[in-house]
């Protein structure tokens, strides 16, 4: 049986695997142990934080918000009661934009949510 010799596709991987690891620092793109080690580490944390940034641009939003609404006498909490009883579907994150980008409209909607509040009562 004829001897196999695995230099080409083992230089291949550990080329595939290198280029990944293109602007690491130090042992972390030269050497293949340490390159591979990174890149899965690298791995595990795009995939954990590609979840944690909904997590964490959704707390921005509400902070933004909140902010917003209390520049029109209003908690956060209850800007949100109002929205939903002046059955505005808006979310959070169109609300957060539009508090900054057009105050003016903001300040309507902030209007419609006082006058839900007040009739609620």
């Amino acid at each position: 049986m004829a001897r196999v010799k695995r230099g080409i596709q083992v230089r291949k991987r550990h080329k595939k695997i290198l280029k990944l690891t293109k602007g690491y620092k130090l042992g972390r793109k030269k050497l293949f142990r340490q390159a591979k080690q990174a890149m899965l580490k690298a791995g595990q944390f795009a995939y954990r934080d590609r979840r944690n940034k909904k997590r964490d641009f959704r707390r921005l939003w509400i902070v933004q918000l909140n902010a917003a609404a209390r520049a029109h006498e209003m908690s956060y909490s209850q800007f949100i009661h109002g929205l939903d009883l002046a059955k505005i579907d808006l979310n959070r994150k169109v609300l957060s934009e539009m508090s900054i980008q057009v105050p003016e409209q903001f300040a309507e909607i902030a209007e419609k949510v006082k006058a839900a509040l007040k009739s609620e009562k």
